[in-house]
């Protein structure tokens, strides 16, 4: 009976053998590391902490440098979106100084022809300094509609059947700036009058 209460009992000795871990608290039980070790001793351990605080400083460094660049970046672009159209202005100063002078001649001269001429040689101009910054304008009249170029305001009957679908008037003009549509144009589409 002594052999019974003798295997009915646990053993520990096995059980301890099949769960040991990696990290043990015990130096007697076998295992890879325990907690009285002094990972100190280790000389490798040295090299890695310089190593790690190397990576740490150029880690510091490059994040420095770059929070540096998205501040100046973000200044640069403020800067630029604020002027961004002073050329055009400055340009454009001249033909006001040429509005101004044509109102003055307005008022003083009885001359219709002349003041006619003086108002269409500002309207030149105006023109002219707009189309060297790169303002071009859109031909719509005649053209086939095409909803990526032009907006449709209405459609108006017509009795020709080669100008269905076609751009019969042009309420605004379309505006492409370097090649790139800035204004659509506001069209009136003719449709069949049927």
């Amino acid at each position: 009976m002594e052999d019974k209460d003798k295997t009915d009992e646990p053993n520990t000795d096995n059980f301890q053998q099949e769960t040991t871990l990696d990290l043990n608290t015990d130096e007697n039980i076998a295992g890879t590391s325990h907690l009285h070790e002094n990972v100190a001793e280790n000389p490798d351990s040295e090299e890695l902490r310089i190593a790690l605080q190397e990576q740490k400083d150029k880690f510091i460094r490059l994040y420095a440098e770059f929070d540096n660049y998205k501040r100046r970046n973000a200044r640069e672009r403020i800067e630029l979106i604020q002027t961004a159209g002073k050329d055009v202005i400055s340009a454009l100063l001249e033909v006001l100084d040429d509005c101004d002078r044509a109102e003055k001649q307005l008022s003083q001269s009885d001359k219709l022809d002349q003041i006619r001429e003086g108002v269409q040689l500002v309207f030149n101009k105006l023109r002219n300094t707009l189309q060297a910054r790169g303002l071009k304008e859109m031909k719509s009249i005649g053209e086939t509609f095409n909803p990526d170029f032009h907006e449709a305001i209405t459609e108006i009957p017509v009795q020709d059947p080669s100008r269905e679908g076609k751009i019969v008037d042009e309420v605004e003009k379309g505006y492409y700036l370097n090649d790139k549509i800035i204004r659509f144009s506001k069209v009136v589409v003719g449709k069949s009058a049927s």
